[in-house]
């Protein structure tokens, strides 16, 4: 049932600027409760929750009205200095703005929210009188958030992606698990309080994400200007063209035609510049929700933590955004749970009682980069390698060779965790594996610095988009497939004398390092009718290796087109070469997960096997 027939734009109009408003609060209450004399905060948060009230009686919504009213009424006595801020007060503040954050999840299943919790109106309306809170306001608790489902680990299914391409349906996938959120404190339920109702079918709308999107008008202005510029363009084509036809091929005309078409390339190329922009977003719009989490999660755990961000600014595919959600909610969860001592721990090594933990992003060159960093206990590389030997992650011989970035990396193997005690909050390994694999989706890395006592800090390197991707064309057996090309360092000829063969496996030494090589043609399961003649040296975090194929064509902006309906593992999606024929674009993180060096009796004419090192 729809509760706000013909009045739909108007709710998604306020939902949209409400959302905003109430984030706004939250991280204002997060400064207010490290200075609360500041009276311009209190007069931002009361104007905020005015608007919101404002707005939600424009919807009828008087429950939210109701609830919204006194909560204000709490602000104005705080501001006029009639009440005095307790922890006890800002808790009961908390409480108030998630249950409205829950009223809007209502609102945007098209129905009016239930009442907030009696309780909770009681202790609100406790303080406004000037009444002490009943010890029931508790701190604030925080929800785990269900891990994302990690990729199919099956191999690469080509016929079904040729079947895709070709237009025959295939079996789709499942759908994308829902987003964690961090819910908002809740006084406990009483016995006689209905049960809310089953979720219905016309309510699955509200777990889809926003389809729209806020663009400055100087961008739409400068993709109308260029549009402009590139039908003008158009038109000179069309009348060269038809020159042309009527036999007028002399120097004169070839060369207006050689510079209408670079004109046309110069267009389109900024055009697709100003069309990519007006999907960026900025960052700060995914940062301004994790303030409020890490206090209440700190709340929770006895720490004390301050969450400082900056570079809110920095513009991000808004896509990106939406998908960094999931991984940049389990490393500030893992930094206040795992990173951060307890107040008791950190004045015993030296430390102030408060740690500080950073959240910053920043533009570097054609790439973000997203660090979370804390002054915390930091992290043993020695300590991590006994844990997974324990746990029986790795063998004794792989982790005996692991240098330290590699033996950082071990926590985002499956089932990996240094917590020795299952809690609501961590301990099951899960949730770093996910983190490293919804990056790798995103064509970004992340890397781990650390050192014991001092502190820990995890960078993600995530290009500007993902409409387009910079791209080494490669040939296998004369079929085209593209490589990222943030991945390749450099081509090199592959000669088969120079490949030695180590445990059974084919390597080469470059630059007196002794690189793994892995055949694209074996990965894929593809036909090969020569061996490789070239290798394409590759980095993929912190390894490099090369791939070997039989050709390469050359770099190339693409377009990346997905597979609807299929996703087989190691494929991104395609796109179209210049002379119309389908290009896979591979996902080389994704091939190479459980792969290993190519044999190397696949470079040998003969059955003769080059020596060992």
């Amino acid at each position: 049932m729809n509760d706000f027939a013909g009045n739909e734009e108007m709710l998604q109009d306020f939902l949209q600027e409400a959302g905003d408003l109430l984030s706004d609060v939250d991280n204002k209450l997060v400064d207010l409760e490290r200075d609360p004399s500041d009276k311009k905060l209190l007069n931002d948060i009361f104007r905020n929750f005015h608007t919101i009230k404002g707005g939600a009686g424009f919807l009828n919504a008087n429950e939210m009205v109701k609830l919204c009213h006194l909560t204000e009424n709490l602000f104005d006595k705080l501001r006029n200095g009639e009440l005095a801020m307790t922890p006890a007060i800002m808790d009961a503040i908390f409480a108030a703005t998630g249950i409205v954050r829950d009223m809007f999840s209502s609102l945007s299943r098209f129905s009016q929210p239930e009442p907030a919790d009696p309780a909770l109106l009681a202790t609100l309306s406790a303080i406004v009188k000037g009444e002490a809170p009943p010890a029931s306001s508790a701190a604030p608790k925080v929800e785990t958030p269900a891990p994302a489902a990690a990729p199919a680990s099956g191999g690469p299914d080509w016929a079904a992606l040729y079947q895709g391409v070709s237009g025959v349906p295939a079996v789709s996938q499942p759908s994308k698990p829902a987003e964690p959120r961090v819910e908002a404190p809740k006084p406990p339920r009483r016995e006689a309080e209905a049960p809310k109702a089953p979720r219905r079918d016309s309510d699955k709308g509200a777990a889809e994400k926003e389809t729209t999107i806020r663009i400055d008008t100087a961008r739409l202005d400068q993709v109308l200007n260029l549009s402009g510029e590139i039908g003008l363009t158009k038109n000179r084509l069309n009348c060269l063209r038809n020159n042309i036809l009527q036999g007028k091929n002399d120097q004169q005309t070839l060369r207006d035609l050689d510079e209408a078409v670079n004109e046309l390339d110069l267009l389109v190329g900024v055009l697709q510049n100003a069309v990519m922009k007006t999907r960026m977003q900025p960052v700060g719009r995914l940062f301004q929700k994790y303030p409020r989490m890490a206090r209440d999660l700190a709340r929770q755990l006895g720490k004390e933590m301050e969450l400082e961000i900056s570079g809110e600014e920095t513009e991000l595919d808004k896509t990106m955004i939406e998908e960094l959600s999931d991984p940049l909610v389990h490393l500030i969860r893992n930094a206040v749970d795992h990173g951060i001592e307890t107040p008791e721990e950190r004045v015993l090594a030296g430390k102030p009682e408060k740690c500080i933990v950073k959240l910053s992003a920043v533009q570097a060159g054609d790439h973000i980069v997203i660090e979370i960093s804390d002054d915390g206990r930091g992290m043993n590389a020695a300590a991590l390698r006994r844990k997974a030997l324990e746990k029986g992650i790795a063998d004794e011989e792989a982790i005996n060779s692991m240098d330290e970035q590699q033996s950082l990396g071990l926590i985002f193997m499956p089932g990996f965790s240094t917590k020795d005690q299952i809690s609501n909050v961590s301990g099951r390994g899960v949730g770093m594996d996910v983190v490293k694999t919804n990056i790798q989706k995103l064509n970004g890395r992340i890397e781990i610095s650390s050192m014991p006592g001092k502190g820990s800090t995890f960078s993600i390197y995530l290009p500007l988009t993902l409409a387009i991707l910079p791209v080494l064309i490669v040939q296998v057996s004369e079929q085209s497939f593209a490589v990222p090309l943030a991945m390749v360092r450099e081509i090199i000829p592959i000669n088969p004398a120079q490949v030695q063969s180590v445990s059974g496996r084919a390597t080469m030494v470059v630059r007196d390092e002794v690189l793994p090589i892995r055949a694209l043609a074996e990965m894929i399961d593809w036909p090969q009718d020569a061996p490789p003649v070239y290798g394409v040296l590759m980095k993929s975090g912190g390894k490099s290796f090369i791939l070997a194929v039989n050709n390469f064509v050359g770099r190339e902006d693409v377009v990346i087109k997905p597979l609807k309906g299929i996703k087989p593992k190691g494929v991104a999606g395609a796109t179209l070469s210049g002379d119309g024929s389908i290009v896979l674009i591979l996902d080389m993180e994704e091939l190479l997960t459980g792969e290993s060096a190519t044999k190397s009796t696949l470079f040998t004419q003969s059955k003769r096997v080059a020596e060992p090192v």
